[in-house]
């Protein structure tokens, strides 16, 4: 059983260093500087009526923290769905987020702008890696990034589907991991964030399903901080 959770969270280390580290990677990183704020006025009548590409100008340009709900799946190259987990997240540009899976294992992943910590709580286990400084053509970097997508991404519109509204972002990068990337926004939602989905090179599509999504919030000032417990085990990578 041990071998099979540490397995698992090697894997969720691999799927949240490769979509989310180079998230971090990419908010490590030199995203902030050229963004324009819109008004709060201006951006709800211009994102009500954008398209998706729009809707995710705006939302890089305007969320500076966000917290929310997820769920996560994953689907294989054999099309079987993996259980689904759930948990809750807060970020805040640059490089720092809280990723907490809640079910059906207990996880955290605590970027604090440097380091990348995750703790499983049944093994008693913390794993910590060391930030790149890169920005990389990842999911991360679509979602949290700000300025130039158009140097790591193409981007197109991808119609509307489940009264969402999709654009597609393929990685410019031969070194990538994924093929392309997927992100919805509600129809006529302000810019509200509701879906990704993560197709890799080995085929397999991560779904992530976002609600209770909050944006500029105010957070704890230690929300970025992890304090291993006592007698847990470290590892460093």
């Amino acid at each position: 059983m041990n071998l099979f959770r540490m397995w698992f969270s090697n894997l969720l280390v691999r799927l949240l260093t490769h979509s989310f580290i180079s998230l971090v990677s990419l908010m490590n990183f030199s995203l902030i500087s050229s963004l324009i704020v819109l008004s709060s006025a201006c951006m709800i009548s211009e994102v009500a009526e954008a398209g998706a590409i729009d809707q995710l100008r705006a939302f890089s340009a305007t969320t500076k923290v966000a917290s929310g709900e997820f769920t996560q799946r994953v689907i294989s190259r054999t099309k079987k769905a993996s259980t689904p987990n759930t948990g809750t997240f807060v970020f805040a540009r640059p490089g720092k987020f809280r990723w907490t899976y809640l079910k059906p294992y207990e996880q955290v992943l605590v970027a604090d702008g440097e380091n990348l910590v995750m703790y499983d709580k049944d093994l008693n286990q913390v794993t910590t890696k060391k930030l790149t400084d890169a920005l990389g053509s990842t999911p991360a970097a679509v979602l949290f990034g700000n300025a130039d997508l158009d140097k790591q991404f193409t981007l197109k519109e991808d119609g509307s589907q489940d009264d969402l509204e999709w654009l597609e972002a393929r990685p410019k990068s031969k070194d990538s991991n994924f093929e392309r990337i997927r992100i919805g926004f509600r129809k006529g939602g302000n810019g509200e964030l509701a879906a990704m989905e993560l197709h890799d090179v080995l085929g397999q599509i991560t779904l992530l399903n976002f609600s209770k999504l909050e944006r500029n919030p105010v957070i704890a000032a230690d929300a970025f901080k992890f304090t291993p417990p006592r007698g847990a085990d470290i590892l460093t990578n």
